[in-house]
């Protein structure tokens, strides 16, 4: 019996030296697809406030701070991108943003056990506020409603939205 339990203690220590606790970790982490990024992305671009002010402090079409930007850009592109490039190269972007987007949404989706609508609602709450919770009333409240409604959008396919070509009568 001693000889058994030694066994399968000792059979436990290895599995744990070979399979380490964080490869089940990340096994259970959700990883969002690229069609979801893409979505997400175009649902923070066609939600960004539009100020009506140019020179707002705000840059791209995603309207991202500055600050923000130094952070994120060092992140994703292993350096700092100036607001000026950022707001004139929209590939650049795009690209900063589609990575923030994605390390968000994969957060959000394990976070809600792979809830797309509460994740994409999570992202757009953090997008405004840096929180993923209490968005739910005012002007974050609505922000949050206009990305969720884009990306629900954007799920459709596009038959269904697109009417037939007519011809011109002659």
């Amino acid at each position: 019996m001693r000889l058994l339990l030694g066994g399968a203690i000792l059979s436990l220590g290895l599995f744990s030296v070979i399979f380490p606790a964080s490869t089940f970790a990340q096994a259970q982490q959700s990883s969002a697809s690229e069609a979801q990024v893409n979505r997400m992305v175009e649902a923070l671009r066609l939600a960004a406030p539009k100020t009506g002010t140019a020179n707002d402090g705000y840059y791209s079409e995603w309207q991202v701070k500055p600050e923000t930007l130094k952070g994120w850009s060092k992140t994703c592109l292993k350096k700092e991108v100036t607001p000026t490039e950022f707001e004139n190269n929209s590939g650049l972007a795009r690209q900063v943003v589609s990575c923030i987007a994605r390390r968000e949404l994969n957060n959000q989706l394990t976070a809600t056990g792979s809830n797309e609508t509460a994740a994409v609602r999570g992202v757009a709450c953090w997008w405004m506020t840096g929180n993923y919770t209490g968005c739910n009333s005012g002007f974050t409240g609505d922000y949050v409603k206009k990305v969720a409604g884009y990306y629900q959008q954007q799920r459709k396919p596009a038959s269904s939205t697109t009417k037939p070509a007519t011809s011109p009568s002659s």
